[in-house]
């Protein structure tokens, strides 16, 4: 294996990491209207399952991002340059969820409530159908031309498969995070989470099915028929598991199928990064490879930078899964509504003291 193939092994594999363990902080939030309707007290447990981990899950993007900027510089200048409407609308969606889950709670108003969980949900639902457009247009190939620019605009971005695709990643991250809040949770949470659960099993799995089988008959090879086995087997045991109440074996299941799913999508695009739709020589690969007769653009950056990248790999990445392995096993225990404390925020009106209390009074 070459330098450039292990980089782009490696970021499929911070794509796949984000896409599990963000994947049910965005299902949290997308439930959180369904889930914690009309209740204060249940919306704050819901937002206590992500408490902890959310922010440490946002790393596995950052890292992602990086990864691409200094192993394929010329990959990620296109991408970001052509798709920048789309990935600034997920960036801004992103801002907007932190800032809400951070301050919820800093102040005791429902008013403030009421903003904070909307942008909550802005902030969940957004990524969610933004991430699968954009992989879906990676995949299915976009219009960029010699100068490695993307031509078109957002609408060429928007089409069918682009859509399907859309809506294969949102109603995954909603199950996902269904179950997880399933396996966090007891009492009535868990009962209603288990109910939405069974709710989106189906369409998922529709959904799933045929964007899987459009991915592997229009772009696949003949090994990427496993991963797609493997993410409908990974539905089979979370329907199952859901409907006997195993809530472990539930996102067992969820958790392998987008893995599958991220395995096949970066598995299809193999050797491309970002393929052309104008003129196969203007797509970019791992290293400039000749495919089909047209010789590609190298996306890669030099020996020597992949090397020195590599080496910083290999020590740290190690140490920052076993401590968000850690993480996780430090706060592995469910959450009951009644382990919510009540509300201890500043009230959003200003509160007078002194002679200003007074002069209020009078």
């Amino acid at each position: 294996m070459s330098l450039p193939e292990f980089w782009f092994l490696l970021i499929g594999v911070l794509f796949t990491g984000y896409f599990v363990l963000e994947g049910f902080d965005f299902g949290v939030g997308m439930l959180m209207p369904i889930l914690g309707r009309g209740d204060d007290t249940r919306r704050r447990a819901l937002l206590n399952t992500i408490g902890p981990v959310w922010d440490g899950n946002e790393v596995w993007l950052l890292t992602a991002g990086g990864a691409m900027f200094a192993a394929f510089p010329e990959w990620y200048a296109s991408l970001f340059s052509g798709m920048y409407p789309a990935l600034l609308l997920i960036l801004v969606a992103l801002i907007v969820r932190a800032c809400a889950i951070e301050y919820r709670g800093k102040i005791d108003d429902p008013r403030w409530r009421v903003w904070c969980d909307a942008a909550i949900g802005f902030g969940s639902w957004v990524p969610a159908i933004a991430w699968g457009l954009a992989f879906a247009n990676i995949v299915h190939g976009v219009r960029l031309n010699a100068h490695r620019q993307m031509e078109g605009g957002l609408p060429h971005l928007l089409g069918p498969y682009a859509l399907l695709g859309a809506l294969t990643t949102a109603l995954l991250f909603a199950l996902h995070g269904a179950v997880f809040i399933g396996l966090k949770t007891g009492g009535e949470i868990r009962d209603s989470a288990d109910r939405t659960a069974r709710v989106l099993l189906l369409p998922t799995a529709v959904v799933v099915a045929v964007f899987g089988v459009w991915t592997q008959l229009s772009y696949g090879k003949g090994w990427t028929w496993a991963p797609l086995g493997v993410a409908v087997a990974g539905l089979l045991l979370a329907g199952a598991a859901v409907l006997v109440r195993r809530d472990g074996w539930a996102f067992t299941g969820t958790a392998v199928t987008i893995v599958a799913a991220v395995t096949l999508l970066f598995g299809v695009l193999f050797p491309h990064v970002l393929p052309s739709t104008l003129d196969p020589a203007y797509g970019l690969t791992v290293d400039g490879r000749v495919i089909d007769g047209h010789a590609t653009v190298a996306a890669s950056s030099t020996h020597y930078t992949l090397m020195v990248m590599s080496w910083v790999a290999v020590v740290m990445t190690p140490v920052v899964l076993i401590y968000q392995g850690w993480t996780y096993w430090v706060f592995r225990k469910r959450i009951t509504l009644d382990q919510i404390p009540a509300p201890t925020g500043l009230p959003l009106e200003p509160v007078a003291y002194g002679r200003h209390a007074k002069a209020a009074e009078a």
